[in-house]
């Protein structure tokens, strides 16, 4: 396994290691549930080393990523940030992902773990024709988060060069960070929490972590593992590679219309027909389940209206924030209405459900800046 520059201040700390992804990550550090509760609360710092990180460049970065991504990277002003998808010809995806609009000619891309092999793959094998260079940093990068509504006061006593209140939500900037110049802020996360990302050189992951966590030491700044970082999401309806956006379902069925772009302008891209095809014939679409029960929903359970499955769960888990048990799950179109009453089939064991929109969970954040608000990988 893969293991980022965080890994033994990780073992240090104590935390509970697991795989993900092929990489070695902590999953807990305390009890899941109380990490949830402090990033909404507070603030919770993460290590997201194991994220995949990209540098596009060349003369035909942009038209090139065009041709790849579902979102269209040419409208992107200089210093935001689109959420998009890399998808086959048949419109399902290979994975989702950030694009970062860099000044000049480059695009930044921040991709999942588990795929970055995978994207890096895809982009190679279509370069052909394009001046673009495509250059992985993962490994000689770090990259941590901030997250909670602490979040931006506690960061500011480590940044220089910049006013977090003025960047908006998915954009980025270049700032000293605890003595680090250049250091690239995003104002991005994958919590529904106002919060920042940093990109960092892998030595440097270590020190501006302990720094983060002195200075937000007393507003209750904790470290937060992937356990509680899967609630957290699922509470913002953020989608996950393997569970809501996999190979069996487009990125209209999954309701992330806002980015996929037919513009004309934006030219022909692969799997560009098979999803306008999806957008006039779709059959069933995400939503969010509500369930009292004693039973927390897991993937793959079939959703029932009577005898009949009508869908099936992507991901489930308690919600400390909403008091409940909460999944996502793919519906027929007919089921799909906020209110509707279904149930859970834990192996022919029967639990009343209720549907809504996603998400469950959202809270007011800072202005986009002309970048439309999204989910991330």
């Amino acid at each position: 396994m893969k293991r980022t520059s965080l890994h033994d201040v990780h073992e240090r700390l104590g935390a509970r290691m697991v795989e993900f992804g092929g990489w070695h990550m902590p999953v807990q550090y305390g009890p899941i549930l109380d990490e949830v509760r402090t990033v909404r609360t507070a603030a919770g710092l993460f290590d997201l080393g194991h994220m995949g990180r990209v540098h596009v460049r060349g003369r035909d970065a942009i038209g090139f990523l065009d041709r790849l991504a579902t979102n269209h990277c040419a409208r992107i002003p200089a210093g935001a940030i689109r959420y998009a998808l890399f998808c086959r010809e048949d419109g399902k995806p290979i994975d989702d992902l950030l694009l970062y609009r860099e000044p000049g000619e480059g695009m930044y891309l921040v991709v999942n773990a588990a795929n970055t092999a995978a994207d890096l793959d895809w982009m190679r094998s279509h370069a052909g024709g394009f001046d673009v260079r495509i250059e992985d940093e993962t490994e000689r990068t770090s990259m941590l988060a901030l997250q909670g509504p602490r979040s931006e006061a506690v960061l500011q006593r480590l940044v220089s060069g910049a006013e977090l209140s003025e960047l908006g939500y998915y954009r980025f900037a270049f700032a000293t960070v605890a003595g680090l110049e250049r250091t690239r802020i995003s104002r991005t996360g994958y919590t529904g929490e106002d919060g920042f990302e940093l990109y960092l050189p892998a030595a440097e992951g270590p020190r501006v972590w302990q720094a983060l966590l002195d200075a937000g030491a007393a507003d209750g700044v904790r470290t937060i593992g992937l356990g509680a970082s899967d609630i957290l999401r699922l509470e913002a309806g953020m989608p996950l590679y393997g569970h809501e956006i996999d190979p069996e379902h487009d990125p209209i069925e999954a309701g992330l219309d806002f980015a996929v772009s037919f513009r004309e302008e934006k030219g022909d891209w692969i799997g560009r027909e098979a999803l306008l095809r999806s957008r006039e014939h779709r059959t069933r679409r995400l939503v969010g389940l509500t369930t009292a029960g004693p039973r927390v929903p897991r993937q793959g359970a079939p959703v029932m209206l009577g005898d009949e499955a009508v869908g099936s769960v992507c991901s489930g888990a308690p919600s400390p924030t909403l008091a409940t048990n909460i999944a996502s799950a793919y519906v027929r179109l007919d089921c799909d209405r906020p209110g509707t009453e279904l149930e859970i089939d834990f192996k022919g064991r029967r639990q009343p459900c209720t549907v809504q929109d996603l998400p469950f969970f959202s809270r007011k954040r800072p202005a986009p800046s002309g970048a439309s608000g999204a989910a991330r990988p």
